[in-house]
């Protein structure tokens, strides 16, 4: 096969691989320390405290950053560390999968 066309469908593979999902974080989280809250991560937005923002994710490994891209935190980014399927971990404290 044409080294040029494997490369221009390996590229069109990765690219269908790649997108802007929370991976991992995906579904809803909840924290009961320091205080109560409940996250919820989707494809291109995250819902908390009862308001949807439109976010970025970039996968790393067993973390995710996530990054505001609307709203009074827009531009600043969040990571999440992966503890386990249930279990992340963040600055805000540590959240259990609830759903």
């Amino acid at each position: 096969m044409d080294r040029n066309l494997l490369l221009a469908l390996a590229v069109l593979a990765l690219s269908a691989c790649t997108g802007n999902g929370p991976g991992t974080l995906e579904g809803t989280w909840t924290a009961t320390k320091p205080f109560p809250v409940t996250v919820t991560f989707r494809a291109d937005e995250m819902q908390s405290m009862g308001t949807t923002k439109k976010v970025s994710y970039e996968n790393q490994g067993d973390e995710v950053l996530v990054t505001y891209l609307e709203g009074a935190n827009k531009g600043r980014s969040f990571r999440y560390t992966v503890v386990d399927d249930n279990t992340i971990r963040s600055d805000s404290g540590t959240f259990h999968r609830s759903r």
